[in-house]
């Protein structure tokens, strides 16, 4: 039911032989499940030599034949997708039909990768004189190393690898201690396309010594985090002393803004939706929401009926309908957001821990919180919702603006008019309007401000590991 954990590197699992260990363990039960093994600085040094080796060979693959081994690897996932899904349910929480849903994202990314990479064109420069050519031709930046969390075991990786090794270059991923079965079961779908040694290596330990480590080779020539923003600005100062590119998804603390000419009970029916997937630990979920005025009464009541639905419960149970959270500290944390002294507002539904095994909270609302409380100026991560009110579009853009913060936003509107003026006036990498779509495999997902730069998936993620080199003939 659960996979035989271990390291890659070089084409071969490495597992115990006396490494240093930790227990994976289930946030629905709080059992360990299996051991995970360090990597050691042997380990480390063996990573970084293989992808420096498959370079040399890799970057000189054909992309046909690369997506060639790619689409392989997307077909041997989506054949093992009830099993890896039941894996990331068992050391993530969340419910079966989120992971499922995400191992088919995972195989449908990696397959895209696949395509993509065939279609990094260069260029042609018309020359000043008949007897120059000048061309653009664009060549992988080198071996990767890539940090992933613990929230989107399947999907992040499977992202990173594949746009990494569809452009040409090895990739080095740390995936998250906490998850990392999903991980090793994306690795060994690669491993078995016949993807060669050394282009993709894995390894877990001390997320600062391995990053570290990692980011001072001179062997790695791009990093790729998500993650944390003050992680993020820590690893990209790594970065900066070898002048690696970066590519930053870091977190946000996204504005859901509900206009009056909206369908308020649609607006919220969609807005729960997003907001308790994953327990609320998603970057991009709906996380502070500013409702106007004249419907937030219908908007609120919607909202709160709509939450009560969830049942809260153990992933693994088909009819769970939002599970724990992923680990003890995530509770903390909601008890900080909700001890807060600057909160105000009525607690409208939850507040609490629930049970007394795993890591549940309840699914809860906060009505008209202080827009000096935590809860509104740090994203919370995890299944809180501060609902406020607003007046007029200047005022609420202004909110939406006031955190240095810039991911996502939503916007709802029957008005194509303020459609159009919110996306302009808000300050964040991604907007979406009457939905939740977002971060689809071919579109670019990035954010501004603290939170980040460069983007993950479309053109642009390939874009992130390729150099351009200029050339002129004569």
């Amino acid at each position: 039911m659960y996979p035989e954990l271990g390291l890659y590197i070089d084409g071969k699992w490495r597992r115990a032989e006396g490494r240093i260990s930790e227990p994976v363990i289930n946030p629905a039960t709080e059992q360990a499940i299996a051991d995970l093994w360090h990597a050691s600085d042997d380990d480390l040094q063996d990573a970084l030599a293989a992808a420096k080796r498959a370079f040399s060979q890799w970057r000189k693959v054909s992309p046909y034949d690369r997506a060639r081994l790619l689409r392989k690897a997307a077909d041997f996932l989506r054949g093992r997708r009830d099993e890896v899904a039941l894996t990331l349910t068992l050391e993530q929480g969340k419910i079966l039909a989120e992971s499922r849903g995400e191992v088919d994202a995972a195989a449908d990314i990696i397959e895209w990768a696949a395509d993509e990479g065939r279609r990094t064109y260069g260029r042609l420069i018309a020359g000043r004189t008949s007897d120059i050519r000048q061309l653009v031709v664009p060549e992988p930046v080198g071996p990767a190393a890539a940090f992933t969390p613990w929230n989107f075991p399947a999907t992040t990786p499977a992202r990173k690898i594949s746009t990494a090794l569809a452009a040409g270059c090895p990739i080095v991923i740390k995936a998250a201690e906490e998850t990392p079965g999903t991980c090793v079961e994306i690795v060994r779908a690669f491993d078995e396309a016949g993807v060669p040694p050394g282009v993709i290596g894995l390894v877990f330990g001390k997320p600062a010594h391995v990053s570290e480590t990692l980011i001072a080779s001179p062997i790695i020539r791009k990093i790729s985090f998500t993650g944390s923003v003050p992680v993020g600005k820590h690893l990209t100062r790594l970065a900066a002393d070898g002048m690696k590119r970066v590519t930053m998804e870091l977190g946000g603390h996204s504005p859901a803004i509900v206009f009056n000419d909206a369908d308020a009970a649609q607006a919220a029916r969609i807005l729960v939706g997003g907001k308790y997937r994953n327990a609320g630990q998603v970057c991009i979920a709906p996380s502070r929401f500013y409702v106007h005025s004249d419907i937030e009464d219908e908007f609120v009541s919607a909202f709160v009926a709509e939450a009560k639905k969830l049942k809260l419960g153990d992933g693994a149970d088909a009819s769970t309908t939002m599970g724990p959270m992923a680990n003890v500290r995530r509770l903390d944390a909601m008890d900080r957001f909700m001890s807060d002294p600057a909160l105000g507002g009525e607690t409208l539904l939850g507040g609490a821990r629930t049970g007394n095994r795993g890591y549940f909270y309840e699914p809860t609302v906060v009505h008209n919180a202080s827009d000096e409380a935590k809860l509104m100026r740090e994203e919370p991560f995890g299944p809180i919702a501060p609902i406020a009110k607003f007046d007029d579009f200047d005022e609420v853009i202004a909110k939406a603006n006031a955190l240095p913060y810039g991911l996502a936003a939503y916007v709802f509107t029957a008005s194509t008019k303020t459609a159009l003026a919110a996306s302009d006036e808000i300050e964040s990498g991604m907007v979406a309007v009457n939905s939740l779509s977002m971060t689809l495999t071919e579109t670019p997902m990035g954010g501004v401000k603290d939170s980040g730069q460069g983007y993950e998936g479309g053109i642009e993620g390939i874009e992130g590991y390729l150099n351009r080199k200029y050339v002129s003939l004569m």
